[in-house]
């Protein structure tokens, strides 16, 4: 069996602004063509338990969080993510609140409009 070279695309979006950059994955004889095996070729981490990936969620494949065995094909783009600013929960419920509030005036503004 030969060497298989798979073509995919690193967007690197850690440091603000995304940096789109095309890499060759070179994957040997007894290699399976991982995503892990793609950040370690590529330099950004030394294994699983690097340091720089500790945190979940912090890589993906098209948008989608995926795990460091995950199969990675030629024409993927392998995406590494910067830390979440706000958790996404505390969004929902915020938003979720403001939509009550919003009900809660316009009753009040009916019921006083009801009265004059």
């Amino acid at each position: 069996m030969a060497n298989v070279t798979l073509d995919i695309l690193l967007c690197d979006a850690r440091k603000g602004e995304p940096v789109l950059s095309p890499l060759k994955l070179v994957v040997l004889d007894g290699e399976l063509a991982t995503v892990g095996l793609a950040l370690v070729k590529a330099g950004i981490a030394t294994g699983h338990d690097d340091p720089v990936l500790a945190r979940k969620g912090c890589f993906g494949v098209f948008g989608k969080r995926k795990d460091w065995d995950s199969p990675i094909y030629s024409g993927d783009r392998l995406e590494l993510y910067s830390p979440l600013l706000i958790d996404p929960k505390t969004v929902r419920r915020k938003k979720a609140n403001q939509n009550q509030d919003a009900k809660f005036q316009a009753a009040a503004a009916k019921r006083k409009a009801r009265r004059l």
